[in-house]
């Protein structure tokens, strides 16, 4: 896996996925996420600067992280209860913590980091390896907007602002969808401007199911509705 979240990225992560980080926004996927753990305790892949642990951590959830950028951890341990949260370094899709957890969960699209079958299925693979009977692997994934493309054409804008705009380049064949965000930011001091190129990889509902269905081992499991990454 490739480390996308290097220090050009991190240093402005937060500022850039502001409403990512809206507090009705945290609160409802923290609330799930809760649910979900019950008593237990839950382990994120792609931990990030802590967005969604450190409030679940706060619910009195024991959260474990996983994260491959230390200039994103570097982050968390900057924050109110960062330190506190444990954290291990290295690749989701093949990292394996000590103990078991009754949920594991990805968010904000971080499945599609994984840009190879082989990588996703892995993710699944490891997950299943780490939950208690009865746990529960939470992914949250776009839909990818394949029917928004006409004939010939393969990229989609999103994300459209005075100051920020991205573009994602799907290929259904492959299934990568690379994705490409432009920033730009005016001070007293004069303009700064910056690309962050990231590479990306969709999956498809029929695939999820796949998957899910052979690493599941009694673990719960819902199909995904329409596509998915």
């Amino acid at each position: 896996m490739i480390d996308h979240f290097g220090e050009a990225v991190a240093a402005t992560y937060d500022r850039n996925s502001a409403e990512r980080f809206e507090p009705e926004l945290v609160a409802s996927t923290v609330d799930v996420l809760a649910e979900l753990a019950g008593a237990g305790r839950a382990l994120e892949l792609g931990i990030g600067t802590g967005r969604i642990a450190l409030p679940l951590a706060a619910r009195g959830v024991p959260v474990h992280g996983i994260e491959l950028s230390t200039a994103m951890l570097a982050r968390l341990r900057a924050k109110p209860g960062g330190a506190e949260i444990g954290v291990t370094v290295g690749d989701f899709a093949s990292t394996r913590v000590a103990g078991e957890f009754a949920l594991a969960y990805l968010v904000f699209n971080t499945i599609m980091n994984l840009t190879t079958q082989d990588a996703q299925v892995a993710c699944f693979r490891a997950v299943a390896d780490q939950l208690t009977p009865g746990g529960c692997f939470a992914v949250e994934v776009i839909v990818p907007e394949l029917r928004k493309l006409p004939a010939g054409q393969t990229v989609l804008p999103f994300g459209l602002g005075p100051d920020r705009w991205a573009r994602s380049d799907y290929n259904p064949a492959t299934q990568a969808a690379p994705a490409t965000t432009w920033t730009s930011r005016r001070a007293r001091t004069g303009a700064s401007r910056s690309i962050s190129p990231c590479r990306r990889r969709i999956r498809y509902a029929e695939q999820a199911i796949s998957v899910s269905s052979v690493h599941s081992q009694g673990r719960r499991q819902r199909a995904p509705r329409g596509p998915s990454c």
